[in-house]
């Protein structure tokens, strides 16, 4: 017995699936599902996204958050305007001082560390690095070659 050709063995199994009657939802889902649009539905409009309330509101909405943000923008240069830019930026200035010298530290051990090791297990690593990268390369080839070029 012969197997059969592919593209005969698809029409075949189209056909047969598609001689098959469509199965109907349970009920259970099909007023559940029903539930659950009418009640996204009842949602009063500020409950639902964006784009579902009137244009109105949207409108509303666009020119007071507009109107705040320049609010905020002008008190914001008011503040500079009165203040030095040494005690406005006092606080933010001194926590970034303190994150560059603990960062300083770290760089500096991590630095002293690295110069201890010898410079042929940082090429023997690197070189075993790149044996592994070819390794994952030809293994995934031949892997797709195996699986995929038989169809």
């Amino acid at each position: 017995m012969s197997s059969p050709n592919p593209e005969e063995l698809e029409k075949l199994i189209h056909r047969t699936l598609r001689s098959l009657p469509d199965r109907p939802a349970p009920r259970s889902l099909e007023s559940r599902v029903l539930a659950a649009i009418a009640a996204r539905q009842s949602l009063p409009w500020w409950h639902q996204s964006f784009t579902h309330w009137p244009v109105a509101a949207r409108g509303a909405f666009l020119v007071l958050s507009g109107a705040l943000a320049a609010t905020l923008i002008i008190l914001v240069i008011r503040a500079g305007a009165e203040t030095t830019t040494s005690t406005l930026f006092s606080g933010p200035m001194a926590l970034l001082g303190q994150l560059k010298a603990g960062a300083n530290g770290i760089l500096n051990f991590g630095s002293l560390i690295f110069r201890s090791i010898p410079s042929w297990w940082i090429y023997g690593g690197l070189t075993f690095m790149a044996f592994m990268y070819a390794t994952l390369i030809g293994l995934g080839a031949t892997a797709y070659r195996t699986f995929f070029n038989n169809r």
